[in-house]
């Protein structure tokens, strides 16, 4: 589609086209995505069932860990099927609206399961190193003051973030390199000036998942220092730390690539760049409920008594 000018030409409607580099075997990418989808919303739809029909797992920890599972549930909803049905039936156009939409939910949900994980690393925090107060400190009231400033700032970050880029002018070319309506893919169609955009951008990054990681990174470094200190459970305190550590790390590389590969100029192709882009919305539901869930012994002893159970009722009518 040919590049538009002028104010009487501003672009309501876009087209999403990324992996259009693969041409024909575009399609093909259905398949993959389609299988981890699914396996994403079974793992955590399972997680979810088993922690709240549980009694024993209605802990603060295990709540915790079941809003880990709901937003794992919540976030690829709003970007894979549309993307599904752009690689199998090449359905690519979305409204501006639907667009900002789009990227709101996709945003205030990433940045939920980042702060998720600042609560899970207080939870063990307390838990561990003042263990006689964990109850006082997971008291509602009281974690209120931990929930309530991550949660303004998450709101408030990703509204100015998603309002700065509505009031753009997009009278360029209508056509979004990605699979989803990414911030930066959308703010770079712009025919103003996109400093402000790309600069709230990249505070936004620093200020909830670059913050969020410190707070991480610094809990657990201290729940490990006290655990070797007190010379107990060394190996599954390390393990634990480590895990956590390493995952986040991950996570928080590849948000940064993704989020910096739009405003430093590199070699990176543009299927990479979505690829990228994808993964590190994508990952986290895909391979949390292993993680957070599946790992933890009480959880994964639910687990396997519900698939026993539910293999036991299927065989059942056979074996009479």
């Amino acid at each position: 589609m040919e590049p538009l000018t002028g104010n009487e030409s501003l672009h309501k409607h876009f087209i999403l086209n990324g992996f259009n580099e693969l041409g024909a075997l575009r399609p093909l990418l259905f398949i993959p995505f389609f299988i981890m989808f699914v396996l994403s919303l079974l793992a955590n739809s399972l997680l979810l069932y088993v922690i709240i029909s549980q009694r024993s797992l209605h802990s603060p920890m295990y709540i915790l860990i079941a809003g880990m599972a709901c937003v794992d549930l919540s976030l690829p909803l709003f970007f894979v099927p549309n993307m599904l049905l752009n690689f199998l039936f090449d359905w690519r156009g979305i409204s501006l609206i639907g667009c900002l939409v789009q990227m709101y939910f996709i945003h205030f949900f990433g940045a939920f399961q980042s702060t998720l994980l600042v609560w899970m690393a207080l939870d063990r925090y307390f838990a561990i190193c003042t263990p006689l107060f964990y109850h006082e400190h997971m008291a509602l009231p009281r974690f209120l003051k931990f929930m309530i400033p991550l949660l303004i700032r998450n709101v408030f970050m990703v509204s100015l973030v998603v309002s700065l880029a509505g009031l753009l002018p997009f009278c360029l070319r209508n056509v979004i390199d990605h699979c989803f309506c990414e911030h930066m893919a959308l703010v770079e169609l712009a025919c103003g000036s996109t400093i402000v955009n790309s600069l709230v951008g990249l505070i936004s990054v620093f200020l909830i998942p670059v913050a969020d990681f410190i707070i991480i990174a610094v809990s657990y470094i201290i729940i490990f220092s006290s655990v070797l200190r007190s010379g107990k459970s060394r190996v599954k305190a390390l393990h634990t730390c480590v895990t956590h550590i390493v995952v986040n790390t991950v996570s928080l590389t590849i948000i940064l690539i993704a989020f910096l590969s739009y405003r430093i100029r590199n070699g990176l192709p543009a299927a990479i760049r979505v690829f990228i882009s994808i993964m590190y919305l994508f990952f986290p539901s895909c391979f949390n409920p292993i993680i957070y869930g599946i790992r933890t012994a009480e959880i994964r002893q639910h687990i396997v008594k519900t698939l026993s159970w539910c293999n036991f009722v299927q065989s059942g009518p056979d074996s009479l």
